[in-house]
């Protein structure tokens, strides 16, 4: 009979092995079909269930003034498409967007970094950035006009208000869930100061800083269609914010959907291909997100 006798080494070694396969993410490119299934079906789906919404309950309404048909409202597309300006509207508002939150990240960096690590400033500033980020930010829009005037410097002024708050926070939060050992060690290898927020502090903190930074770019896109739609001004181009104000001035509903999509698309099209990415990196270099 053969003996069933395992060596203390084997069991180490299988168990070893097994702890690595557990451990072991496919590097290979999914089928067509998961992603066909997991990534393209479920939105596919949404958006056929909405236009299957909209068409029933169209005739219901029976009144564009209140509810525009589908078709009326890819005419508008078309028609801004035909004029060339369908572009310029998007390009308008997202430029300001992008630079705003640019400013934004750099003035919240730092602060969330000077907030986290010294008590005196944390408890000094850390209740009014917390109240900032739950101001809705249509308030800063009256007050930007009177101090910087029907400008672009207003509408960055906004975009700032409304999205350094967030980005701060985010980063206070993650620094504070940074183990402590992890400074300790970082200062026994002599990683102090600013070596030790950039190699040890930033790095451990990015879970939290790019949750913060995600909702920092909500925040900025929502500011800026706020300041776009009270102050419109025609020296400061037609963004979709000015686009849905004209709609609504002209009492054009299928202009006024027409912008409502474009906002919504164009906020979505940049998480997707900015901030959800830069997440889930984050997360699997981390393992907490386990590629599949």
């Amino acid at each position: 009979m053969a003996s069933t006798e395992t060596k203390p080494g084997q069991d180490a070694g299988s168990i070893e092995a097994g702890l690595d396969a557990l451990e072991t993410t496919a590097t290979g490119r999914p089928p067509f079909r998961q992603t066909l299934v997991n990534k393209i079906l479920p939105p596919i789906t949404a958006i056929a269930v909405v236009l299957v919404a909209w068409f029933a309950l169209y005739p219901v309404v029976d009144d564009p003034t209140k509810l525009p048909s589908p078709g009326a409202v890819a005419a508008a597309f078309q028609d801004a498409w035909l004029k060339g300006d369908l572009l310029g509207y998007i390009w308008t508002s997202v430029s300001r967007g992008l630079l705003g939150f640019f400013f934004a990240l750099l003035i919240g960096t730092p602060l969330g970094l000077l907030v986290a690590r010294v008590r005196f400033v944390r408890a000094a500033i850390g209740p009014i950035l917390s109240g900032l980020q739950s101001l809705p930010s249509v308030a800063w829009v009256p007050p930007a006009v009177i101090w910087l005037g029907l400008n672009n410097s207003m509408m960055y002024a906004v975009i700032l208000l409304g999205a350094v708050p967030s980005i701060a926070n985010g980063l206070v939060s993650g620094v504070d869930q940074v183990p402590p050992l992890f400074l300790r060690a970082g200062r026994t290898m002599g990683a102090t100061g600013i070596k030790g927020v950039w190699h040890i502090t930033l790095p451990a903190a990015l879970p939290g800083y790019v949750a913060g930074l995600k909702q920092g770019w909500a925040f900025s896109w929502r500011s800026l269609m706020a300041a776009e739609i009270i102050a419109s001004f025609p020296d400061l181009g037609v963004g979709l914010g000015q686009l849905l104000e004209n709609a609504r001035t002209a009492s054009d509903m299928a202009m006024v959907f027409e912008a409502i999509l474009l906002i919504l698309f164009v906020g979505i099209a940049i998480d997707l291909l900015i901030f959800s990415p830069l997440e889930r990196r984050v997360l699997r270099s981390r393992g907490l997100l386990v590629k599949s």
